[in-house]
């Protein structure tokens, strides 16, 4: 339940706000010799002004393929490349696109929810196979069933907020 917390921290700093963020890009996969590797393996990212990433590759020869995986990414920026660095204006968002980024955002909160749901159903699956097989008692098998369902609430509640912060973050950038 953890991880998929932590995974929905990851997918949202990826999400634009309109503010110039590393972490927006670093995550797009660039063929690089034959296999595809995070851009963060193979390249500097900076942002030295609040609408400007600015990419320094550590092998000039990937620039162009930098260059291509940022144009086929979902993120609508367009690279601009000098021969050394590549350059990223972040653009204002538009309230359309503001729109479309918290639908994305409510969707991938949902997926979370769904994956910590089913982690709680798996798990009373197996308490309930340990009290048919006498492991446990019944009386462990109700406790262990409030906690598991106070231990889901908290994290689908964390994921929540996750969320909500983020639309906040969309909502005034």
């Amino acid at each position: 339940m953890q991880m998929s917390v932590e995974t929905l921290n990851r997918e949202l700093a990826s999400i634009r706000t309109g503010h110039a963020t590393p972490s927006l890009i670093e995550h797009i996969k660039v063929e690089y010799s034959g296999a595809l590797i995070p851009l963060n393996q193979i390249a500097g990212i900076s942002a030295p002004e609040v609408r400007l990433l600015v990419i320094h590759p550590w092998d000039p020869g990937s620039i162009h393929s930098i260059e291509k995986s940022i144009l086929k990414s979902d993120l609508g920026l367009n690279p601009i490349n000098d021969g050394n660095v590549i350059r990223l204006n972040i653009p204002p968002l538009t309230e359309e696109r503001r729109q479309e980024l918290i639908k994305i955002v409510r969707r991938r909160v949902e997926e979370r929810r769904i994956a910590i749901r089913n982690l709680r159903r798996e798990a009373m699956d197996e308490l309930k196979r340990l009290e048919k097989n006498k492991d446990i008692s019944q009386d462990e098998h109700k406790r262990s069933l409030d906690q598991l369902q106070k231990l889901t609430d908290s994290f689908i509640a964390s994921t929540e907020k996750i969320g909500q912060d983020k639309e906040v973050e969309l909502g005034t950038a």
